[in-house]
């Protein structure tokens, strides 16, 4: 069992994926950037980063003491989890959300509880945990929001799986444009008002006092019809407006136009919090997400990564770096963001989602920091100031060997575990056995273990979903004569092992096919990729594979109300290709059995009840 990440687990039966406890700064207060080699904190820094973990206002829900603080709120758990593939388990929504929590994010909204039993029970479980213990710095407890259409049952789910947090609340939105009113809902502009109105003063009726409304399509709304339908809703008891741009339509100056002008014509606004949601379907979402600031909006909904559906939305990270760094200019602007933790939280929902950051992604991508034109390597060599407008220590990122110490065959368990805390990991016991097993094994191969294969391994290892099979053994012939064969040998989470035989197209089918024979979990393979984690011929390969299951419950998608299937990603690392592949697999079918285990006893659980 995994250390606890800041406070004991209060559910044992949900275990989590791993777990970790963050480093301390090195030196300087959080938010102050390190100033580069031989240059002072007055130097072009200075100036932009006035805040502190401390200056965080009181929440109240519908306005903010300090008009100048930004409220983050994530959808990670919601908009970000509908992406295709990236179904992540309850285990994995609830560290990601303590992750989320530490990071500093003012509002969690973590997931649409009326899409299955088993996301209202993941809400839930947050709701209790993440939303009654603080895990910040500051010691802030996170808002903990369900998302719902307009009727009373989807409502009524989101209260029951918010409602045990110490600051609950209910997000619920209709669409308000023309072409949606026709061709999706079929209601009138009448129609669709009254509703919006009687939902809010429901979800106001069971004891929500924050509730959030978003007229859906916003940005190609008519502007009369959006001022009123906003208006009533405000007499009717919401507390925050969220202005989305449903299908990234807009361009930054008219969004913030967009905000200004509800800002100016919607009575009763100054007694709410208007919002922004904005998609990257033109890869505006964060210009735009900007812009709403700018334009009066003081919460600002984002993903970590910018994951979300088609092209995604509003990246956490690249909204508030930018706050961060031209606070000045956007008006002295401000967010409760730890941003030390950026890094981790990324690389944290890219292994749960299974959805990889570009190299070249804003922030966190692998060569946000890199340089490798001659001219801007010179540069840097003099003052690092020429090239890069953020220190890479102030998002969490440590430079590579920092700490002067080469990684090889002969480093010993302190060795490695010194540099998995400079990037942030703090593991014991079992967790820093196995992967100090896994790093040997790499190093006996290779005589630099760098410190993309630290990572890769460190992924693969304590970012693994609950272990029902664990791969022991593999063998494989292949050739260009006949068909491949392997051998795979796995092991139960009793400890019986279990041996199977099969023959493939090629040596991964071959594998894949003996995984099945063992398992016996039918399952469709969606995707399957691989990547190289270093150069040259004895580089890690890392491999993301997506499974469906074929009796799997399936959830909803919120704003269609349409019902997808639901899948599982699973990733392995290991210098062997087929290992690597094998690994992936057996993560994804893990994932699938975790899930099925924890829907039997969920209910199991329901029948219980109602016999007695």
């Amino acid at each position: 069992m995994a250390p606890s990440l800041l406070c004991p687990n209060p559910n044992p039966k949900l275990s989590l994926p791993f777990s970790w406890r963050p480093c301390p700064p090195r030196s300087r207060a959080a938010f102050f950037p390190r100033p580069f080699p031989g240059q002072s904190s007055s130097g072009y820094l200075a100036g932009h980063i006035k805040c502190s973990l401390g200056s965080r206002p009181e929440y109240i829900p519908n306005r903010i003491p300090d008009q100048n603080y930004v409220r983050i709120f994530d959808t990670t758990l919601r908009d970000g989890e509908q992406s295709p593939g990236a179904t992540m388990t309850s285990a994995e929504k609830l560290a990601v959300a303590r992750q989320l929590s530490l990071l500093g994010v003012d509002i969690i909204e973590a997931g649409f509880p009326a899409s299955s039993p088993d996301d209202l029970d993941a809400v839930r479980t947050i709701a209790m945990e993440v939303g009654n213990h603080p895990m910040s710095a500051d010691r802030h407890i996170p808002v903990i929001c369900g998302l719902s259409r307009c009727n009373k049952k989807d409502i009524d789910a989101a209260w029951e799986a918010v409602k045990h947090a110490q600051k609950p609340r209910i997000h619920t939105f209709i669409a308000t444009s023309d072409v949606h009113l026709q061709f999706k809902l079929r209601k009138t502009r009448e129609e669709v008002v009254n509703l919006a109105r009687e939902m809010v003063a429901y979800a106001r009726s069971l004891g929500c006092q924050d509730v959030e409304f978003s007229p859906e399509d916003a940005g190609r709304s008519d502007r009369v019809f959006l001022y009123h339908i906003l208006e009533e809703v405000i007499k009717a008891g919401a507390t925050t407006l969220n202005i989305p741009d449903t299908v990234g339509y807009t361009l930054p100056f008219e969004f913030r136009q967009l905000i200004s002008d509800i800002k100016a014509n919607t009575p009763g606004i100054e007694n709410v919090i208007i919002s922004t949601h904005c998609q990257n379907d033109l890869g505006l979402a964060t210009a735009n997400t900007l812009a709403g600031a700018q334009g009066g909006a003081r919460q600002l909904e984002v993903t970590v990564n910018g994951i979300g559906e088609r092209a995604g939305n509003a990246s956490l990270e690249e909204v508030v770096m930018a706050i961060k760094m031209r606070r000045e200019l956007l008006g002295g602007l401000y967010t409760g963001i730890n941003t030390k933790h950026i890094v981790m939280s990324s690389k944290m929902v890219q292994e749960h989602s299974g959805l990889h950051v570009q190299p070249h992604k804003a922030i966190v991508g692998a060569n946000a920091f890199a340089h490798e034109s001659g001219i801007h390597q010179d540069g840097m060599l003099k003052f690092k100031g020429t090239y890069e407008i953020i220190s890479p220590e102030d998002i969490g990122l440590t430079r590579s060997n920092e700490s002067g110490i080469v990684l090889g065959k002969l480093s010993g368990r302190h060795a490695l575990r010194s540099r998995l805390l400079e990037f942030g990991y703090d593991i014991n016991g079992k967790e820093l056995d196995d992967v100090f097993k896994r790093f040997k094994e790499v190093a006996e191969k290779k005589k630099h273990v760098s410190d993309d294969d630290i990572e890769a391994l460190i992924n693969d290892e304590i970012f693994q979903p609950q272990v029902v099979w664990s791969l022991v053994d593999l063998q494989v012939t292949c050739g260009t004569l006949g068909l491949s064969t392997a051998t795979v040998k796995l092991i139960g989470a009793d400890g019986e092992e279990k041996i199977a035989c099969c023959v493939g197209t090629g040596p991964v089918d071959a594998a894949y096919k003996a995984v099945d024979t063992i398992v016996k979990v039918p399952v469709t393979l969606l995707e399957y990729s691989m990547n190289a984690v270093t150069e040259g011929i004895d580089a890690i390969a890392s491999t993301r594979v997506v499974i469906g299951g074929e009796h799997e419950r399936s959830s909803m998608l919120a704003a269609t109300g349409e019902k997808v299937r639901r899948t599982f990603s699973g990733t392995g690392a290991g210098m062997d290709i087929v290992v690597s592949s094998v690994r992936a697999y057996v993560s994804a079918l893990n994932k699938v059995l975790g899930f099925r285990i924890l829907s039997s006893d969920k209910s199991s659980a329901g029948k219980s009840r109602e016999s007695s």
